[in-house]
């Protein structure tokens, strides 16, 4: 699949812009500053906006991070991510199914998608996906997940079923990830972490980003063979 950027990479810190967790800020300055700190990644997920709203919000996060050449993933909505231009969109199991989504977004828009479970990454049909979010690897009041935590004994078990049907799928854990514990969620082998609150509901979104870069990158380190 031909995909602009390496999403290994770009998994590594994946900061998760919800307007309804950032204290009542402008997301714009907010999602500015983690890409100043170091965030790789971005997805935003709004769940309140109207259609048009939401265009026109990834839009101005994509101005934002425009500088710092880190890409744009749309939570849900194909159609967003497509009117806005987006680098690519993240699909739970309740959205539209992957090989729909596939053929509507085509070959170089970045498609992510949500399991909770193995049998869920074998349902997905090889090579549509180019990377999979993890959990809940942690508790978390950003959403019901729907699933008990994982943990990172678990994570590691799952990272394993994902890769027996999808070999080499890029992965990161999502859900309850902060400075505290970001480091074993590298350690059970995923490329990267899924984080909301510790960063965009940190005093300082900037610093909070650059303390988890920084967790992070020296988990991968270690990891390195």
């Amino acid at each position: 699949m031909n995909v602009p950027i390496d999403i290994r990479r770009a998994l590594a810190l994946y900061a998760v812009l919800d307007p309804a967790r950032c204290r009542g800020r402008d997301p714009v300055e907010l999602v500015a500053a983690a890409a100043s700190g170091g965030a790789t990644l971005v997805q935003l997920r709004d769940k309140a906006s109207g259609t048009r709203d939401l265009v026109a919000l990834a839009q101005a996060v994509m101005a934002a991070l425009e500088p710092h050449a880190v890409p744009l993933i749309v939570n849900d909505r194909v159609d967003v991510a497509l009117a806005a231009g987006a680098a690519g969109v993240h699909l739970g199991l309740s959205d539209m199914d992957p090989a729909d989504a596939r053929r509507l977004v085509g070959p170089d828009v970045i498609l992510g998608i949500t399991v909770h479970h193995g049998a869920e990454a074998g349902a997905v049909p090889a090579g549509l996906a180019d990377y999979a979010g993890l959990g809940p690897v942690f508790a978390t009041a950003s959403k019901d997940p729907g699933d008990p935590p994982l943990g990172p004994k678990r994570l590691a078990r799952l990272i394993g079923e994902v890769r027996g049907h999808h070999q080499g799928l890029p992965a990161c854990g999502i859900a309850g990830i902060d400075h505290t514990n970001a480091a074993s969620v590298i350690g059970a082998g995923a490329d990267g972490v899924a984080v909301i609150s510790d960063l965009f509901m940190a005093d300082d979104v900037e610093a909070a980003a650059r303390r988890l870069r920084r967790i992070v990158d020296a988990a991968l380190l270690e990891q390195r063979p």
